[in-house]
């Protein structure tokens, strides 16, 4: 592990290598799993807020769900996360023609009809952060239906933190990111074996 400000590093999400393959899994993030997107607490007034213009691309039983739940909900841990869909797929979800799975909220973003691209923790899957009193964990979650992102990754010897550059930065920022990246260096320099 490393630690960067208040943030403890996995070091799977520096040595782990991953691309999203939309293709091959369709957006199986957005249907599987038990409860909706985790939401941090500004983003819940942000979807609140922005409902209104992100609802035109949403389908109509994503609508009814949220309308009938709310734009968050609280899951069985107790934790804010988006409303699904008949406890299904998240509701704010569209799908193509080919049934591949898409965000609505980031299709809404794409048109310039809000400043809001999606929650951060879909943004940056796979890695899950997790807040302590002292710190916060970041971490890589293994999940079965990523398995053609983990071929793909390694494929192209793309590591989890490069592929997840952007919604990094827009987390922690900018200046954050390059001491990742300063990190990874000096840990890659360590272990080298000596000539």
């Amino acid at each position: 592990m490393i630690q960067i400000d208040d943030q403890i590093i996995s070091l799977e999400v520096l040595r782990e290598e991953f691309i999203c393959n939309l293709s091959a899994c369709k957006g199986a993030c957005c249907i599987h799993g038990d409860s909706g997107a985790p939401l941090e607490k500004q983003e819940m007034a942000i979807i609140n807020e922005e409902y209104s213009n992100i609802r035109p691309y949403l389908r109509k039983e994503g609508i009814e769900a949220i309308e009938t739940q709310g734009t968050s909900v609280k899951d069985k841990d107790g934790d804010w996360v988006t409303p699904l869909r008949d406890g299904e797929e998240c509701a704010f979800t569209v799908f193509e023609k080919d049934g591949t799975a898409k965000c609505g909220i980031e299709l809404a973003w794409q048109d310039g009809a809000t400043s809001f691209r999606k929650p951060i923790s879909c943004h940056l899957y796979p890695i899950r952060t997790k807040k302590y009193p002292t710190f916060e964990a970041v971490n890589y979650e293994r999940w079965a239906i990523c398995s053609d992102a983990c071929t793909l990754g390694k494929e192209l010897k793309v590591p989890i933190y490069k592929f997840l550059k952007e919604p990094l930065i827009r987390k922690y920022g900018s200046e954050w990111y390059c001491v990742l990246e300063s990190a990874v260096s000096k840990l890659a320099k360590m272990e080298q074996p000596e000539q």
